[in-house]
């Protein structure tokens, strides 16, 4: 297949490249490097066509689509604490940017569209695991953005009659996982600490737990869905199975400090997968110690992040526990 993955030089978008090139596909990545990093996809560089673009402006960039067989949307831009403060540019790179993208695919006609959703989208669940029929409460605009972006893709299935799949992506962690300057996931966070010999700032009394799911899980969903002859469907890619913050420090290992609990985070994220097991015929394959071992054995890799204290994540995190406090 031609493919078109937007994000490709992301921490997940790479992951996907690179099972996509296993399988023998032709990829063409689009990427604005706001988030990604080039040196995800050093190692295959001449296996690909890079395209560098920003998908929220109209632009020469949509040619690329002419001969595509499956688009793969993963371009978007993450965390929450910056998505407070700008909500604008989250507009714009999560909603208007998917709204180009659907546009450009559908003038070709794509074969197939996979869209990555964020759990954050059901806000703080009503029950445990949670099912895709959950009712949706985002909580801060990334999350809200996500579900437009979801809104549009649906949307689009059903009118425009583009053969669409909704990923709704569970705590994915793994190697080239995000190091930007922006104060944002778990496993980034406590990666940049250790090697600073920092203590790992933990949220809380570190008992919420959360779905970690290992990126390589995700990218053999993605390519499930992409091979797949459903449309119209939503669906949870997750582990399975909830581990606590706590657990995660002592798999890393090193001294740790707590930090205050953020309003708006629910004290548990937990994928029911029985709907893409079925769906799909996938399922997840890495456990969480086997994980964090391939994520420790590539520690180096975040060398160059920020590293966070309790005092610059206190600065960092003000306007959330102003503007979303009760």
């Amino acid at each position: 297949m031609n493919v078109i993955v937007t994000g490709g030089a992301g921490f997940i978008g790479s992951h996907v490249v690179d099972r996509l090139l296993d399988d023998g596909h032709k990829v063409i990545v689009l990427d604005n490097f706001a988030t990604g990093r080039r040196e995800n996809l050093s190692h295959i560089i001449d296996k690909i066509q890079m395209v560098e673009c920003d998908i929220s402006l109209d632009g020469s960039w949509s040619e690329w689509f002419k001969d595509a067989n499956w688009v793969i949307h993963l371009a978007a831009l993450a965390d929450i604490v910056p998505s407070i403060k700008y909500p604008k540019r989250y507009f714009d790179a999560n909603v208007v940017g998917t709204l180009n993208v659907l546009r450009a695919a559908t003038e070709v006609s794509v074969d197939k569209f996979i869209y990555s959703a964020s759990s954050s989208c059901y806000g703080i669940p009503g029950g445990y695991p949670t099912p895709e029929n959950e009712a949706m409460s985002p909580q801060y605009p990334y999350a809200l953005t996500k579900k437009l972006g979801e809104d549009l893709v649906m949307h689009w299935a059903q009118i425009y009659k583009l053969p669409s799949i909704s990923l709704r992506f569970f705590n994915v962690y793994g190697t080239r996982s995000r190091t930007s300057g922006t104060y944002g996931a778990v496993f980034g966070v406590f990666l940049a600490q250790k090697l600073a010999g920092q203590p790992l700032t933990i949220v809380g009394d570190g008992e919420q737990t959360r779905d970690f799911t290992y990126v390589s899980d995700v990218a053999d969903a993605v390519v499930a869905a992409a091979e797949s002859k459903i449309t119209k469907e939503v669906l949870n890619i997750g582990s399975g199975k909830t581990v606590s913050v706590n657990t995660i420090a002592k798999l890393i290992g090193g001294e740790t400090v707590h930090i205050p609990k953020r309003p708006g985070e629910p004290d548990c994220t937990f994928a029911d997968i029985r709907k893409a097991k079925s769906i799909l015929n996938w399922s997840p394959k890495i456990g969480i110690e086997a994980g964090v071992d391939r994520v420790l054995k590539n520690i180096e890799y975040w060398q160059e992040a920020p590293v966070w204290t309790p005092d610059n994540i206190a600065a960092e995190t003000e306007d959330w526990f102003r503007l979303l406090s009760d």
